[in-house]
């Protein structure tokens, strides 16, 4: 990896620290998450970089791809299990983050195993070490605790303007004997929960991400489209951000978007059974 590249990669996940202290106050009873969603993403913006995506609030079994919608009221109560999803980027290059609150408690047996299983998984990463190796390391702690990982979800690499990139460390065993190389940026992602351990598709979506450009009939469709391959480095976007539409076009144009494979989109992910869902997540540099 070239130095430069590294420095910001660095400078990217020095960002994200100083963000994650300044988000964790305000994950809180009473709160709403349209509020902290947007304190949280003009921060970034203050530390002289920009979201990598907008910040998730999955919330109880919802394990991913929740942030708030247009005009959002969801308020944070007692007792629930709050996943906060942070990305943070430099020129592209991506700090993958992620952090669950138990909201008015200290914590939870699920908070503390999953920042147990990405710690030690972080740990192993050297050159050489096989995903395989990885997966296993975070299966046996998550399972040894008495939950389950959920295994349709994983750990990923990056590059720039790209939060997802070969090789995945899946959540659970797995016969994958792909090396780890000097140099990949590697995001660690646990997600533990006392569920079945999988998760499904759900509703409604909030998150979309430029695919390709592609002739759409809608004024509104071709505007979206600009602003999600110029504006957004197309990465992932929030539909809030996309301001001046009314909702009914706004719908309208993103559905068509999706159609003509000009926009991918991603619905909020469950636990299929119901079950509660916490996560821990950090970036390492494997050198």
């Amino acid at each position: 990896m070239e130095e430069d590249v590294l420095k910001k990669y660095r400078l990217a996940h020095d960002i994200s620290d100083e963000v994650i202290d300044f988000a964790r106050p305000l994950v809180k009873e009473g709160a709403r998450i349209l509020d902290v969603a947007e304190e949280i993403e003009d921060r970034i913006f203050e530390m002289k970089a920009m979201p990598s995506w907008p910040v998730n609030f999955s919330i109880n079994e919802f394990a991913a791809h929740v942030t708030p919608g247009i005009d959002d009221q969801t308020i944070l109560k007692e007792g629930d299990l709050v996943k906060v999803d942070i990305g943070c980027q430099v020129d592209g290059y991506i700090s993958d983050r992620a952090f669950t609150v138990f909201v008015g408690h200290k914590t939870h047996p699920l908070i503390e195993t999953s920042e147990k299983a990405t710690k030690a998984a972080l740990d192993a990463l050297k050159p050489g070490v096989k995903v395989s190796e990885i997966s296993a390391i975070i299966e046996d702690i998550v399972v040894g605790a008495g939950f389950n990982p959920i295994r349709n979800l994983a750990g990923h690499s990056m590059a720039q303007n790209s939060q997802h990139e070969p090789p995945s460390i899946p959540n659970g065993r797995t016969n994958d004997q792909t090396e780890i190389l000097e140099g990949t940026p590697l995001a660690i992602e646990v997600f533990t929960t006392d569920g079945s351990g999988w998760v499904k598709e759900s509703s409604p979506t909030t998150i979309y991400k430029f695919l390709q450009n592609k002739p759409v009939r809608l004024t509104e469709g071709r505007r979206i489209l600009e602003m999600a391959k110029n504006e957004f480095d197309m990465l992932p976007f929030a539909t809030r951000w996309l301001e001046g539409i009314s909702p009914v076009k706004l719908g309208m144009a993103l559905r068509q978007l999706v159609e003509a494979e000009a926009l991918e989109c991603f619905p909020p992910l469950k636990e299929e059974s119901g079950g509660m869902v916490a996560v821990y997540e950090d970036t390492r540099i494997v050198l």
